[in-house]
């Protein structure tokens, strides 16, 4: 975390000392920023989040377009086609380094179209049940799903989710076999998971729609280490499945060929949105995301290497879109 400031505010400081852009006339009109899961998801919550100090910082109203569908896919494509004027943007969530092993016809290139901005935060995800199930811990549910191979069942956001690929690992390494129920997005998912309709919900904190604790049961999570926002939740290897290290995150990006002033400035933008102490309580907070705020280089090499750590096991167990 140390080193993601510093390497912010070293960031910060460069964009300072470089002439004002008195030449360029952006932004020009509202800016599109492109949410590409439904509403009430953590991609469209965070989104919304930022949008207030967006807005302020740049002068034109910052308009929040949904365009769900594909992991993700959909609305990064209308990234993708939209000119390269800084008049449109997208957050992502993590199937974003997903999707090019996912989806054989993508339509657009993620390292060739599109650029990295920032990294805006990582959350472990959390491996949950409904208060009417029995289990109080992970290997009680493994336990369960041994002796009854392929009847409970786990969901995500959808086919090729981190929490879809995470899942297969963990059987393979756990031996066990459990039914994947996926859905269109954090929104869907999470009502789902209230309705109790789902033997384990697993996703972000802030995808879950702050039940857990409250419907839901927490029994692990994900991450190689416990999250500060966790301190008291055993790791999925610290609960019997060994090596499973997989973070969630969201990241800004943009489409390739902006010019760097512009980006520049939306990443300037961006830094203050994260510092407003209300932004900074609700994603330390409920939303249990550990900010990172990075340069657009580090989160650049960033995505190269969740691209090629997920898109492996995307092809080696073989996993399709819907």
């Amino acid at each position: 975390m140390i080193a993601s400031r510093r390497c912010l505010f070293g960031f910060a400081a460069t964009a300072l000392a470089r002439p004002a852009l008195a030449q360029s006339p952006w932004p020009n009109g509202p800016v599109r920023l492109i949410a590409p899961f439904p509403p009430g998801g953590s991609v469209d919550t965070i989104s919304r989040l930022l949008q207030p100090t967006l807005s302020a910082e740049l002068g034109v109203p910052v308009v929040i377009e949904n365009r769900p569908g594909a992991s993700g896919a959909i609305g990064t494509a209308a990234l993708a086609r939209a000119p390269a004027d800084g008049q449109t943007w997208a957050m992502v969530f993590d199937t974003h380094a997903v999707n090019p092993a996912l989806i054989p016809n993508l339509g657009f290139d993620t390292k060739r179209d599109l650029s990295a901005v920032m990294l805006v935060g990582t959350s472990p995800m959390l491996i949950t049940t409904h208060n009417s199930r029995p289990w109080r811990s992970l290997p009680e549910v493994i336990a369960a799903a041994k002796a009854r191979p392929d009847t409970l069942t786990y969901g995500s956001i959808g086919n090729g989710s981190l929490a879809h690929l995470t899942m297969s690992l963990m059987q393979k390494a756990g031996d066990f076999r459990v039914v994947h129920v996926p859905y269109r997005g954090g929104g869907p998912m999470s009502a789902a998971a209230a309705a109790g309709e789902l033997d384990m919900p697993m996703a972000t904190n802030a995808g879950l729609g702050g039940q857990v604790g409250a419907t839901l049961r927490p029994l692990a999570q994900t991450g190689g280490q416990r999250s500060p926002h966790f301190p008291d939740l055993p790791t999925v290897s610290e609960s019997g499945v060994p090596a499973i290290d997989a973070l969630a995150w969201w990241g800004f990006i943009g489409r390739a060929g902006v010019p760097e002033p512009i980006v520049r400035r939306i990443h300037a933008a961006l830094a203050k949105a994260l510092a407003v102490p209300d932004v900074s309580a609700r994603l330390n907070g409920p939303l249990g995301v550990d900010v990172v705020g990075s340069s657009p280089e580090a989160f650049a090499a960033f995505l190269d290497t969740q691209m090629t750590v997920w898109g492996q096991v995307v092809r080696d167990n073989n996993i399709r879109p819907d």
